[in-house]
């Protein structure tokens, strides 16, 4: 069952600012040195005026125990919102007749099935973070 999320999900980037860097006492500069990204773009980030990537996910993952998806994930929610919010042009859009499309009444099932099929089977998520003795 979907249902429309009413209230304004919270951007990555405040997250970041509040859970992250403050905590650790952290300046912009030496969190965004840190992640090796530049101080304009984390910045950016921090302010809502900028999204997180793949790259930028994957940078959080090494550094804090959140995984890349999550940080993506929140994204997602994020800007799917917005969009969902902020504009009117995707409302435009026709559905395609019913009968071209049958066979696609369980398409997000299946795809979420296969999401969590693929996590099971696959190595554990924050393999690609090094391990240090």
């Amino acid at each position: 069952m979907q249902f429309k999320v009413s209230r304004k999900p919270t951007h990555p980037g405040s997250i970041l600012k509040y859970d992250c860097m403050e905590p650790l006492g952290m300046t912009v500069t030496e969190f965004a040195s840190l992640l090796g990204i530049s101080r304009n773009t984390l910045s950016k980030i921090l302010n809502e005026r900028a999204s997180i990537t793949p790259n930028i996910a994957l940078r959080l993952s090494r550094a804090f125990p959140p995984s890349a998806r999550l940080w993506l994930g929140l994204q997602m929610k994020y800007d799917l919102w917005a969009a969902e919010n902020n504009t009117e042009e995707w409302k435009t859009v026709k559905p395609i007749e019913k009968e071209l499309v049958e066979g696609w009444d369980n398409f997000d099932e299946e795809y979420t099935d296969n999401a969590k099929m693929e996590k099971a089977i696959m190595p554990e998520e924050n393999s690609h973070k090094e391990v240090y003795a």
